[in-house]
């Protein structure tokens, strides 16, 4: 499981599992705030082109790009990358989107339990993990991707609250 915006992270961290059957890929989108403010586009886009390359894109009639929001900046993009539009319509990956109070509770929780602050996007992958968890119960063995740290994040809500370090 990971985030995906434009897909990279995801991807790589699917590679060693293609040919796997018996491993499930679950690639987590930006929900957003719902069903008109989001990045979904494995889950909600159409075919289309967007910056050369032939994927699923949130998009208008005429094929224009439309409005995305994430609260995290990497996931906040209207494509995914052709591999994931592949594995999407092939139905070998999963794809599913939270949103962004979700994501900010998980990072919260994970820098809490954890003492890692994990970055915005991966959070919507621990989101759908916890979520995910509860349902499998015990025995279970998820592997989420992070794709990086979230200190950044952490400083800039510091800043925009006019606080210190």
């Amino acid at each position: 499981m990971a985030c995906v915006g434009g897909g990279s992270n995801a991807i790589g961290a699917f590679t060693a599992f293609l040919d796997d059957a018996l491993v499930r890929l679950v690639g987590v989108e930006a929900g957003g705030t719902g069903r008109q403010r989001h990045a979904a586009a494995a889950g909600h886009g159409t075919p289309g082109v967007l910056h050369g390359s032939f994927s699923l894109v949130l998009q208008d009639g005429d094929g224009q790009p439309l409005p995305t929001h994430s609260v995290a900046a990497g996931l906040d993009y209207p494509a995914v990358g052709p591999e994931h539009a592949l594995l999407a319509t092939r139905g070998r990956a999963t794809y599913v989107s939270v949103e962004d109070d979700d994501a900010l509770a998980a990072a919260t929780r994970c820098a809490r339990l954890e003492g890692i602050v994990p970055a915005l996007e991966s959070a919507h992958a621990l989101a759908h993990a916890g979520r995910l968890a509860a349902q499998l119960g015990a025995g279970a063995h998820l592997l989420v991707c992070l794709s990086g740290s979230g200190d950044h994040d952490l400083y800039g809500d510091v800043l925009a609250r006019g606080e210190s370090r």
